[in-house]
């Protein structure tokens, strides 16, 4: 799989990954205690929904594009505050042209005592994402190879937090090293909390991968498609 996010950003696909992103944010802000985020493949953080990749495919006219405006009942739209919140963030003068990515999301709900880390290892797109951290002490952008990071960024002195895992699927063997790096991840900050993001395109791929992570044994996991 060849993927850019710029091709899809703001799409079906990255709204329900940013609303459980959003969630289990929220949840962690029901302590005062501080807490880390660990971004491992963060991109380049925000997408212009004109430009030319995002126009070229038009999938966020059927993502948030249809879901920002549209009406909700009262318990559902309580959920969903925060994430329209961050994305009407990026759009001050209203209406829907510049889509935030997971690391922008994430740094819009932090507290002052929390902080980000985001890592990216596409030298153009850290760079980007530098440009937009630029002077925010609360985040810190590192041009690295995410899967290094579970290693060498694990455990944070915080000793609560989020890591998110979004690869990009551009090579093979990606559900094995999000397996591997799971078990080598939870070896070193088994307090912490683990979200993958991959895409569902084999139904006996994805059964391998469900029943590898109920094989390593890591107690209150679970997988959903």
């Amino acid at each position: 799989m060849n993927y850019r996010h710029a091709f899809h950003a703001g799409n079906f696909a990255d709204v329900v990954k940013h609303l459980i992103l959003v969630r289990i944010i929220e949840y962690l802000k029901r302590k005062q205690a501080a807490f880390r985020v660990l971004d491992t493949h963060a991109g380049i953080g925000l997408y212009d929904l004109k430009g030319d990749e995002a126009g070229r495919t038009g999938e966020w006219v059927e993502g948030i594009g249809r879901v920002l405006d549209a009406g909700f009942s009262a318990p559902t739209a309580e959920l969903i505050v925060p994430y329209f919140e961050a994305v009407r963030a990026q759009n001050p003068d209203g209406g829907l042209r510049f889509y935030p990515g997971s690391p922008l999301i994430t740094r819009h709900l932090l507290r002052e005592q929390d902080r980000l880390f985001a890592l990216e290892l596409h030298p153009d797109d850290a760079e980007k994402l530098r440009e937009n951290f630029a002077g925010d002490i609360q985040t810190r952008v590192t041009h690295l190879d995410g899967w290094a990071a579970l290693g060498t960024h694990l455990p944070p002195k915080e000793k609560r937090g989020l890591v998110l895992i979004d690869p990009p699927f551009e090579q093979k063997g990606e559900f094995n090293r999000m397996v591997a790096g799971l078990v080598k991840a939870h070896q070193r900050w088994p307090g912490g909390i683990y979200a993958f993001w991959y895409p569902v395109k084999d139904p006996h791929e994805i059964a391998e991968f469900v029943d590898a992570l109920e094989r390593t044994g890591i107690r209150r996991s679970c997988a959903s498609n």
